[in-house]
């Protein structure tokens, strides 16, 4: 006996534009949201290892060049993603990147700050901006902005990544009050200290503070956090909407 598929809590159809999706958590993205039946578009500037997963992932998956830190590279991007897949119905700001890791505040220079800003905030910003019309006529468009736990107990060394954190929990609130009318959601999520390559320069020290102090007391997988995003991204997260999630086993409770 066949069981009928929920259309609300369902991502089959569904088409997704994720950023920074050639390696680390997301591509982890890219990959479930395949599994769970949805079109996706890999956005990166990793070319060769972006077209590599589109390419492992099947006739679901396209890539597209984009740059986070250039304005045209992401109008572009986003338009190509829509043209590719018809339309789109969910975008994943996941790009990001650290730069500060390691240093205190007083030891950070200007450049490497505004690299950071460029990227995480500006560029989730703009992505955002480029999305908003082809969520619009979606009728049910989710953003998920990815955001990270570090915001939220203030992690040492890290200052640059945190304020652009910070920035993207604020900006969730304001683009939900700005998008809600045309239908669109927009929430985040902020991960904790997830195992896989993106946080391979981090120091054992960390993994273990973040280890002993979780509710939950294991390593977090990128399958922790891809769930809460899949979600967020079905129609049936349509009354959700400028909410920060985070998923990090209990290490922060929010």
């Amino acid at each position: 006996m066949d069981i009928p598929v929920n259309s609300e809590i369902s991502l089959h159809g569904r088409r997704v534009l994720v950023t920074g999706a050639a390696r680390g958590l997301g591509e982890a993205f890219a990959r479930a949201l395949v599994g769970a039946g949805a079109q996706v578009v890999i956005g990166d500037v990793l070319h060769e290892r972006g077209k590599a997963l589109a390419l492992a992932l099947g006739a679901m998956a396209h890539y597209v060049p984009m740059d986070l830190s250039d304005r045209a590279s992401i109008s572009a991007g986003v338009d190509a993603a829509a043209y590719a897949m018809g339309g789109l119905d969910g975008l994943v700001n996941n790009a990001a990147i650290t730069n500060s890791g390691g240093k205190t505040m007083d030891l950070l220079d200007a450049d490497t700050w505004d690299r950071v800003m460029n990227v995480n905030v500006r560029g989730t910003w703009l992505a955002t901006v480029a999305a908003q019309p082809h969520l619009a006529a979606s009728g049910s468009g989710r953003v998920v902005n990815v955001a990270s736990d570090t915001a939220l107990w203030g992690a040492p060394r890290l200052m640059a990544y945190i304020a652009s954190k910070g920035a993207v929990i604020a900006m969730t609130r304001g683009m939900a009050r700005e998008m809600g009318p045309q239908g669109t959601t927009v929430n985040a999520i902020a991960p904790g200290l997830v195992l896989g390559e993106s946080t391979e320069y981090v120091p054992e020290e960390r993994h273990q503070y973040y280890l002993q102090g979780r509710a939950i007391p294991r390593p977090q997988v990128p399958e922790d956090v891809t769930a809460a995003a899949l979600f967020l991204l079905t129609r049936a997260s349509g009354f959700i909407t400028g909410q920060l999630l985070p998923v990090n086993g209990g290490f922060v409770m929010h």
